[in-house]
């Protein structure tokens, strides 16, 4: 009797099936659960950072997958197909195991495949027939390859080619490779061009602080440092004012400017700021939500009246500045006058030091607000970003005139985008918010929008049964 050797399995599938088997994956699953409805999917897509970039993409692979029976699949970090491309027979089979648009192809839904192995171990994998986990994959093959955001150094999606046959052709893997690291270029194309934008307008910031300090996003890449061999790296940023060690041993404060944060460095006596710099944009003011208004002076902070708050509120809205009169009525309506306001701009410049200047009455020195970063984000159309920052309206307890009509163009702008564009991420944040907590039309659609078995979901439908209950 002649025994034969066991099949050997390849490392990355014998891997595979093991965390297909922890999931419960049972091998007779017959398709992709479905994850999304119409709504939802195109939200998903709205909301994908490799939207952009899909023309190019779908170029790239159209030739291998319109004249032969492959499928393109493109799929966001949890294995969900956002767009897929290829012949009618390829997709009417595709179709059959729900490789399509708005289902879950991760290792725990349908077990090894192209996508969901991919995506789990962050590498371009291939998965060929009887390697599948599910019988009814048994007849196709697959190649897919994650794509990494340079920006946050995690995965955002994964390309795949499948194709009804037994094994793909070996350049399949290398050119998916090749599409997922051309898409990741893309992404840091985009992210370089931002890092430009925010160290032209945030330098100023880091130089007052003559070497002890760093910018650094919200991801924790550090843009600049007085202290050379740092920029390029990473940090965990903590909470705004929350303490972190720097890469050479050196312990910082995180001070919030917008989109990207101010690490002072502590144990070092900041150098004076170099001859020109003293009138740069040092004058950071935090006016949304429900805390305290402040402001930060070359990072100390002033907590600040609410007078003095819709003042500055103001003149930041109105760089080239405001008469007497225009600020009274702004400020009080038709009972102001330039004598009600004269006192306050005082007290301001005694808090402040003389950043408010006269005739008009403008600011001295550039400054970063966060409701004028949330309003240039939503200006830029990264919904993401702007609801990231909108901690709830602009100085909600205000009853200025002006204050009052920037609020409130200001919300329904964030609450209009987060639901018409913003995605399930965007929406959950924007929940979070003050006014968000009791937006029935905001819960109800992130029911819709976030996919089945997420966490969120079991949060959202209690509170939004409570309110259609009439609870609290």
């Amino acid at each position: 009797m002649v025994v034969h050797d066991p099949v050997a399995v390849r490392p990355p599938i014998s891997e595979s099936w093991r965390r297909s088997r922890d999931a419960g994956v049972d091998a007779a699953v017959a398709a992709a659960p479905l994850a999304f409805d119409r709504d939802s999917l195109a939200d998903a897509r709205g909301a994908h950072p490799l939207r952009p970039h899909l023309p190019m993409l779908e170029a790239l692979l159209r030739r291998v997958a319109d004249e032969t029976e492959h499928l393109m699949v493109i799929t966001d970090a949890a294995g969900h197909v956002l767009w897929t491309q290829g012949p009618p027979a390829a997709r009417r089979a595709a179709d059959a195991i729900g490789l399509t648009e708005g289902f879950r192809w991760s290792e725990d839904a349908v077990g090894t495949n192209g996508i969901g192995t991919a995506l789990a171990t962050g590498r371009p994998e291939y998965v060929y027939a009887a390697e599948h986990v599910a019988h009814v994959l048994h007849r196709w093959s697959c190649a897919g390859a994650p794509i990494i955001d340079p920006d946050s150094a995690r995965v955002v999606g994964c390309i795949d080619v499948s194709a009804t046959v037994r094994a793909l052709h070996p350049a399949t893997v290398a050119l998916v490779a090749a599409a997922a690291r051309l898409a990741e270029a893309r992404l840091e194309n985009e992210m370089l061009a931002r890092d430009e934008r925010l160290r032209e307008r945030l330098l100023p910031h880091l130089r007052g602080l003559g070497g002890a300090g760093l910018l650094v996003t919200a991801p924790g890449r550090i843009l600049a440092a007085g202290t050379a061999g740092l920029r390029g790296r990473r940090v965990a940023v903590p909470e705004p004012g929350g303490t972190l060690t720097l890469p050479d041993g050196r312990v910082a404060v995180a001070e919030p400017l917008g989109e990207a944060f101010l690490l002072r460095a502590t144990g070092r006596a900041s150098a004076p700021p170099r001859a020109g710099e003293a009138d740069g944009p040092l004058l950071t003011l935090s006016l949304l939500g429900d805390g305290p208004p402040h402001a930060l002076l070359d990072g100390r902070r002033s907590d600040l009246t609410l007078r003095h708050a819709e003042i500055l509120a103001l003149l930041a809205l109105h760089p080239r500045g405001l008469s007497g009169d225009r600020l009274a009525l702004y400020l009080y309506g038709d009972d102001g006058s330039p004598a009600t306001v004269r006192p306050e701009i005082h007290r301001l410049r005694q808090q402040l030091g003389d950043i408010v200047r006269a005739r008009p009455y403008r600011l001295g020195r550039a400054v970063e607000a966060d409701f004028l970063t949330v309003r240039r984000l939503l200006d830029e159309g990264d919904v993401a970003g702007a609801v990231r920052l909108y901690g709830g309206e602009l100085l909600p307890r205000s009853d200025a005139p002006a204050i009052r009509a920037e609020r409130d163009e200001l919300a329904v702008r964030v609450r209009r985008q987060a639901l018409d564009r913003g995605g399930a991420d965007a929406l959950w944040t924007y929940a979070q918010t003050e006014p968000g907590r009791t937006d029935l039309e905001a819960l109800e659609r992130l029911r819709t929008v976030l996919p089945a078995g997420d966490p969120r979901r079991a949060t959202v439908a209690s509170r939004s049964d409570r309110l259609l209950s009439g609870d609290p």
